[in-house]
C-alpha cells in the first residue's frame, strides 16, 4: 500500500519526461522534415541551428539579465541562420546528389562548432530557469513537477496546434503540402519555389532555435549538442514519415517515450532475470537501443513511416 502511490508517482513522473523529450524533438523534426519532405534537402546542419538557438539564448540572457529575453532572441538569430545558410549553400545543391548534401552540410556543422567555440570558449554554459517557472508544480497529490519541464510541454503543443493551421490552413500551407507531392509541378504552376525553399529553411531553423533556448534550461549549452538531438529527430521522421507534421509530432511523442521509459525501467526489468551486474549492462544497451528497434520494426511493417509521406 505504501508503495504503489509512489510507484504511480515514479511512472507518472517518467511519462512526463518522456513528453518533454517528445516535443523538444517535435519541435526539431517539424523543420527538418519539411525542408526533407519538400525540398528534398538531407540537411545535417539542422543541429547545428538547434546548438546556435540555445548559445544566443544564453549569451542575450547573461547580456541583459532576462532568461525570456534571451529565448526570444534565439529564434530571429536561428531563422536567420537557417535563411543564410539556405541562401548561400543549400540553393547551390538543389540539383545534386544527397551525398553532396550531406558533405556540404556537414562541412556547415564543423564550421559552426569551432565559431561557437571561438566565440563562447569550449566551456558548457548554463541558462537559469526563468522566474516563473523555476519552481515544482503538484501534477498530483505528492507528485511535484519541475515548473519549467512543463511549460516545454506546453510550448512543443502550441507550437504543434500553430504547425498544423499553418499547414492546414493558409496559402503557404497549401504550397508545402503541395510541393511535398510534386515540387515540379509546383514550379512549373508559376510558383516562387526558391522563395518557398528559403521561408522553410527560416520556418526550420526558428523551431530549431526555439527547441535548443527552450532547453537550455535543462541541458548544458554546449558546443555539439546538435548532433545527438539530430539523431534523434531523423529517428522521428523516419518513423512518423518524411514530409509529414502530423507524423513528426505523433513519432516524437512515441520516441519520446520509448527511449525515457527504456532508460528508466529496462535495466529494472532486466534485474528481474539476471544477475545485478549482467543486468545493468544489458539493461542499458537494450535501453539505448530501444527506438532505433522501434523504428527498425515500423520500417518493416510501414516503409514510409506511420503516416507515410515521400520515399
Amino acid at each position: 500500500m505504501i508503495l504503489h502511490p509512489l510507484m504511480s508517482s515514479l511512472v507518472l513522473e517518467q511519462v512526463l519526461n518522456g513528453l518533454q523529450l517528445g516535443v523538444m524533438l517535435f519541435m526539431i523534426a517539424a523543420g527538418l522534415t519539411l525542408v526533407f519532405g519538400v525540398m528534398g534537402v538531407l540537411n545535417l546542419a539542422h543541429g547545428a541551428l538547434y546548438m546556435c538557438g540555445a548559445f544566443a539564448a544564453a549569451f542575450v540572457a547573461a547580456e541583459t539579465g532576462s532568461v525570456p529575453l534571451g529565448i526570444l532572441a534565439a529564434l530571429p538569430v536561428a531563422a536567420l541562420l537557417g535563411f543564410v545558410i539556405e541562401r548561400l549553400v543549400i540553393a547551390r545543391l538543389y540539383a545534386r546528389d544527397h551525398l553532396d548534401q550531406v558533405l556540404a552540410t556537414f562541412g556547415i556543422v564543423l564550421f559552426a562548432n569551432e565559431m561557437v567555440r571561438i566565440l563562447f570558449g569550449p566551456r558548457p554554459l548554463f541558462l537559469d530557469v526563468p522566474a516563473f517557472a523555476a519552481g515544482t508544480v503538484e501534477v498530483l497529490p505528492g507528485t511535484p513537477y519541475p515548473a519549467w519541464r512543463l511549460a516545454i510541454i506546453l510550448a512543443g503543443l502550441v507550437v504543434a496546434g500553430g504547425l498544423a493551421l499553418l499547414i492546414e490552413r493558409t496559402r503557404l500551407g497549401m504550397l508545402i503540402r503541395a510541393g511535398a507531392q510534386n515540387r515540379r509541378m509546383v514550379a512549373a504552376l508559376g510558383v516562387d519555389i526558391g522563395r518557398l525553399y528559403a521561408v522553410l529553411f527560416a520556418l526550420g531553423g526558428l523551431l530549431a532555435g526555439l527547441a535548443g533556448a527552450m532547453a537550455g534550461p535543462v541541458l548544458a549549452v554546449q558546443v555539439g549538442m546538435g548532433e545527438p538531438v539530430l539523431i534523434l529527430a531523423f529517428v522521428v521522421i523516419v518513423i512518423g514519415g518524411i514530409g509529414s507534421v502530423k507524423g513528426a509530432f505523433i513519432g516524437a511523442i512515441i520516441v519520446g517515450l520509448a527511449d525515457t521509459l527504456g532508460r528508466a525501467y529496462l535495466p529494472q526489468l532486466a534485474r528481474e532475470l539476471l544477475p545485478p551486474a549482467a543486468a545493468d549492462q544489458i539493461g542499458a544497451a537494450l535501453a539505448s537501443m530501444t527506438i532505433y528497434l522501434l523504428m527498425a520494426v515500423v520500417l518493416a511493417i510501414r516503409p514510409k513511416g506511420v503516416f507515410g509521406g515521400r520515399d
